[in-house]
């Protein structure tokens, strides 16, 4: 079988991580089309800020703010196992603490990303 989930942390952190990295890279080539788009037809990138602005462009802009965020703490887990391979005796609980990291970060930020659909 080419799929096969073996049920730890470390497996699931392995996907995320694979999946964060994906969205970001999406992420860079619609910017660069964005950009590109300023210049060549300006009455269609202005549509396209408006959807950006819309509920819908926030919730997006909230799940690429989440792939940073997690794709950022993971990297720094990997980064600190290699350069001390003690440290992958507690890659479960330095997993943990990125998620803990992710919520006092996150949390906060994604309020004031949503804040305007809510009208505030």
């Amino acid at each position: 079988m080419l799929f096969r989930y073996r049920g730890s942390e470390g497996m699931i952190a392995w996907a995320f991580h694979r999946i964060s990295g994906l969205a970001i890279w999406v992420f860079i080539v619609l910017h660069v089309f964005d950009i590109w788009l300023s210049g060549a037809n300006r009455k269609l990138y202005d549509e396209l800020l408006a959807v950006y602005a819309s509920p819908a462009g926030r919730v997006g802009e909230l799940l690429l703010g989440a792939a940073l965020l997690y794709h950022a703490l993971n990297g720094l887990r990997i980064v600190i196992m290699d350069f001390w391979p003690a440290m992958t005796r507690w890659h479960r609980q330095m997993w943990y603490v990125a998620w803990v990291a992710f919520a006092v970060v996150g949390l906060p930020v994604g309020y004031v990303i949503l804040k305007p659909i809510w009208g505030g």
